[in-house]
């Protein structure tokens, strides 16, 4: 295949979104979804044949006489893309289904496409100036999933959205254009590039730039004070793209995160700084504020909107302890939160799709009637919270580790603490669920019931995702094994 087929999972995606919006055979659902279908899988053999193979890289074309559009798959992006992959063939098979009581499923299937094109592109990125672009693109073509149904509702949280992400952006592309000048080379490389003559006297003003672009990368992955798009998108959109929004979308902020620390700036030189204590403070923040946002919920997938602002700061507060369980840590958090926010949101669209009931307080009984759905839910609960053996309970072991061995004053107590409080609220607002959906009480009609469980189309992905929360859970040691040695080469 050569380096040229590290393009193919980009502009594969690209090409058939334009085939789904524009060729008259896409009109067909069952043509649709054996085409969607197809190019899912056909992304997710293309991803595991980049992953298994060796480092490459390829040039696009030189944007400027210094900064190339480059791609490169090196061992992030072997992690980000392998993610990307599975939670969008997950999603696109459900929504197969689910997206029958939907309109315009030609737009809502090219949409899907083209965020899975892009975000495979800023998974490759080996440049900032390539991430930014491919991040940016990424934002405008992911935002129609939000306003899918074009009500005033959606569209007002698809606007929002956009209007948060471009605020973000626009910090994140100050921060560029003086890292331009303050580094060696914009390219990612283990450590960081940073020119450390030329930020000579500069050091004050060079950390508020390193931490203006932090946060405003974070508006995507939902860090305070950028947070409010998701709890207001999630509730409109589709929920199978409300899966990939908050199971993988998030995390493009997560990677930006990971690219500027390490990649760019360079763990030692935050080490110790002012930004690295804001940092994890506005992540502590956004934890535990989220948590109890989602405790006080009743929509259910607002409650697991909330629930997944919590969520990925955890990632977030990880990745800013800068030490190497810290950095381990929020790696696998990444992967089992992908895991196991697209389970809930998932299941959140089955129980909609089958019974039209979108609020906790309605749910009472729901596990007589959908079992199988509510048992992948009550597994995928027990993971958030942390609950061994699944996958939720690995991440978060070595997230407080992380912590703990980091000496960042306070904080380095302080953060699980914070982490094991938010795991209370989490089960605050997750178990209730499971308890009165199984366990209605003795006043529950069980002569009205009947079994409603969704088709194999939404059933498998949800089984699929579920078993994948145990069993990284169970068997993590070539994972952590994989991660350790990008550990090895940044700190």
């Amino acid at each position: 295949m050569g380096n040229v087929g590290l393009l193919f999972p980009i502009l594969l995606p690209i090409i058939a979104a334009l085939i789904v919006f524009f060729a008259k055979p896409m009109k067909n659902a069952k043509v649709r979804n054996w085409f969607v279908g197809s190019i899912v899988i056909i992304n997710g053999l293309l991803t595991l044949y980049l992953v298994m193979g060796p480092r490459i890289q390829f040039q696009l074309f030189q944007l400027t006489k210094t900064i190339p559009v480059l791609f490169r798959v090196d061992e992030v992006a072997k992690i980000s893309s392998s993610v990307i992959a599975i939670m969008w063939i997950a999603s696109a098979f459900f929504a197969f289904e689910y997206m029958n009581h939907e309109e315009s499923k030609e737009r809502y299937f090219g949409f899907f496409l083209l965020s899975l094109g892009m975000l495979n592109g800023v998974s490759y990125a080996a440049n900032l100036v390539t991430f930014y672009m491919l991040f940016e693109m990424m934002t405008l073509v992911s935002m129609p999933l939000v306003l899918h149904s074009l009500k005033k509702d959606a569209i007002q949280a698809g606007l929002k959205y956009l209007f948060y992400s471009i605020a973000g952006a626009s910090l994140g592309l100050l921060g560029i254009f003086y890292f331009n000048r303050y580094t060696i080379s914009m390219d990612f490389t283990a450590g960081g590039t940073l020119n450390l003559t030329a930020i000579e006297g500069n050091e004050s003003f060079f950390l508020v730039v390193v931490f203006l672009t932090i946060v405003g990368f974070g508006a995507k992955a939902g860090l305070f004070p950028l947070h409010g798009w998701l709890p207001t998108a999630h509730p409109v959109a589709p929920a199978p793209a409300s899966a990939v929004l908050s199971g993988v979308i998030a995390k493009a902020g997560v990677m930006a995160m990971i690219r500027i620390v390490y990649y760019i700036v360079g763990p030692d030189y935050l080490r110790g700084t002012w930004v690295q204590y804001a940092v994890i403070s506005l992540g502590l923040l956004t934890v535990f504020m989220g948590s109890m946002l989602a405790y006080k919920e009743d929509l259910l997938k607002k409650r697991l909107a909330y629930s997944t602002v919590s969520q990925v700061s955890y990632i977030i507060v990880g990745l800013a302890m800068l030490t190497g369980d810290g950095f381990l840590g929020g790696l696998l958090h990444l992967i089992a939160h992908a895991f196991i926010k697209d389970t809930l949101f998932l299941v959140a669209g089955a129980i909609i799709y089958k019974t039209g009931k979108t609020r906790v307080s309605e749910l009472r009984g729901i596990g007589k009637e959908m079992p199988v759905t509510m048992w992948c839910y009550t597994i995928a609960a027990l993971a958030l919270i942390g609950i061994p053996p699944t996958s939720g309970f690995v991440s978060k072991w070595f997230l407080a580790t992380g912590s703990l061995s980091s000496g960042v004053a306070v904080l380095s107590w302080l953060a699980p603490v914070v982490l094991l409080v938010s795991a209370l609220l989490t089960a605050g607002y997750l178990l209730p669920i499971t308890i009165a959906g199984f366990f209605p009480g003795p006043d529950f009609n069980y002569d009205t019931f009947k079994k409603i469980e969704p088709n194999w189309l939404m059933t498998v992905p949800l089984v699929v995702l579920t078993a994948g929360i145990l069993l990284i859970g169970m068997f993590p040691t070539q994972l952590i094994a994989f991660i350790r040695d990008i550990i090895t080469n940044i700190l």
